[in-house]
């Protein structure tokens, strides 16, 4: 006889764990079943970790940079060990709070593999044993996994992807990053700072190459200055791997290719959505280039079958997972207030030195819309708190649309320009247009009265440059 529940959600990510509590909130009697850790990916793998192991490499550059500040210290190193341990203890403390979560919302946990076996039907095996559930409605929240190349295979130990990269057993001598997104770019910035020599290379023509052109030139000339060695429009055709590293074969956008050795690998050309062995091709469940097709809501095209998060397609953004869930657990308990998923205001932030924060159209995309705009940008070197804090190097953008002052988009590069970016998308939210930005008192000095001064600029306007 199967349990039976009035939802069930297969994953517990940032998409399931909050879907899943979001429902029980409604009322719905709740299954969410985990084949290993709850908080999924980006709790344990991804997201949180690796910030973690990014504010070791921040403190550890500004401890070697300490006599900017007027301090001195010596003998500054690190144990690597430590600084793993660290990372994964963070990961831990957040993993016991899902549980935790769980226990609150009276939401059942079960542990194990889980595959639909027919609509409203799932079953779950863990080793010899196996649970059948039962539920009205499910939720499809399995995530992705990083995407190998084909050539070479990630092995954990000379070629990684980020899940290798984040418990290294030794500190990379000299570092090959494949590909210049996120998370590529996040790891070549954690252990360029911790001391390795990284090469990036990027198939396209810039770096971050989703993000504005103007915050891709400015880190490709940021992470240089850093000393990194930076090949766009190139790509890596062969690795041999050998007892000491591996040999890269590598082609320029010159046509060139060359040789070159590296202690490690790190492949970060993107991920796959987990949609594999858990019944999708005998339910009929329509999906696009692997990702699970779903409309506003999660629907998918089969009655009761929802997906949300990573399996559900781009953005691949543990943020946008949360507000599906919750946006799905809304329309499968009736809730009147719910509202369709829109992703025309999901900010995307890189946690790197200096960071990046964007949320809406890029100067280039706004101007292929055929609208006329009001651009504005501001340094940092004109901020008095980014002087003070010894951070004068970045620039926050700002585009309107100039008939309506509508805020199409705005582009941070520099320091915690991750927690800025909110207003921005605050802002774009509540539909607010150029005019009450203007008119908003900024706390001084702050970082934030860059988002002001750079709002002033789009309309010659700006105070302090």
């Amino acid at each position: 006889m199967a349990d039976t529940y009035d939802l069930i959600v297969l994953g517990s990510g940032p998409g399931g764990y909050v879907a899943a509590i979001r429902a029980a909130q409604l009322g719905l009697k709740v299954a969410i079943v985990e084949r290993e850790r709850l908080g999924g990916i980006c709790l344990n793998w991804g997201c949180i970790p690796t910030k973690a192991l990014l504010r070791t490499s921040e403190i550890y550059h500004y401890m070697q940079n300490a006599e900017a500040y007027g301090l001195s210290v010596s003998n500054v190193a690190f144990d690597l060990a430590k600084v793993v341990d660290r990372s994964r203890k963070v990961a831990g403390q957040l993993n016991a709070g899902v549980k935790g979560l769980m226990k609150k919302n009276k939401i059942t946990v079960v542990e194990g593999f889980g595959t639909i076996t027919a609509k409203g039907k799932l079953k779950v095996t863990q080793g010899d044993k196996t649970t059948e559930l039962a539920a009205k409605d499910i939720i499809i929240a399995t995530g992705a996994r990083a995407r190998d190349l084909p050539f070479a295979p990630a092995d954990g130990e000379r070629i990684w992807t980020y899940r290798h990269a984040m418990v290294p057993p030794a500190m990379p001598t000299k570092l090959l990053v494949i590909g210049s997104g996120a998370i590529g770019v996040e790891f070549a910035s954690f252990y360029n700072d911790m001391g390795a020599d990284v090469t990036i290379v990027e198939m396209l023509d810039r770096i971050l190459p989703v993000e504005d052109a103007e915050v891709s030139e400015f880190m490709l000339k940021a992470l240089t200055k850093q000393k990194m060695t930076i090949l766009t429009g190139a790509g890596v055709e062969k690795i041999d791997k050998r007892a000491d590293g591996v040999r890269a074969t590598i082609k320029g956008k010159d046509g060139k290719v060359t040789t070159a050795d590296f202690s490690h690998v790190i492949v970060a050309i993107g991920i796959v959505s987990n949609t594999e062995n858990i019944g999708l091709e005998a339910l009929g469940v329509k999906s696009e280039r692997g990702a699970i097709l779903t409309d506003t809501y999660g629907r998918t095209n089969v009655d009761g079958i929802w997906a949300i998060g990573d399996v559900a397609g781009a953005p691949w953004l543990a943020h946008k997972a949360s507000h599906e869930g919750v946006v799905a657990a809304e329309a499968i308990a009736g809730y009147k207030g719910v509202h369709p998923m829109e992703k025309w205001n999901i900010p995307g932030c890189t946690y790197s030195r200096p960071q990046v924060a964007s949320v809406g159209l890029t100067e280039a995309k706004a101007r292929e819309s055929g609208r006329k705009l009001k651009v504005g940008k501001f340094p940092f070197i004109g901020n008095g708190k980014a002087i003070a804090l010894g951070e004068a190097e970045g620039f926050v953008k700002t585009i309107f649309d100039e008939a309506t002052g509508e805020l199409l988009g705005a582009h941070m590069v520099g320091a915690e320009v991750t927690e800025l970016i909110q207003g921005y998308v605050v802002a774009r939210q509540l539909e607010t247009t150029e005019a009450e930005l203007m008119q908003t008192v900024f706390a001084h000095p702050t970082l934030s009265e860059m988002m002001h001064e750079s709002v002033l600029s789009a309309y010659g306007r700006a105070i302090h440059f």
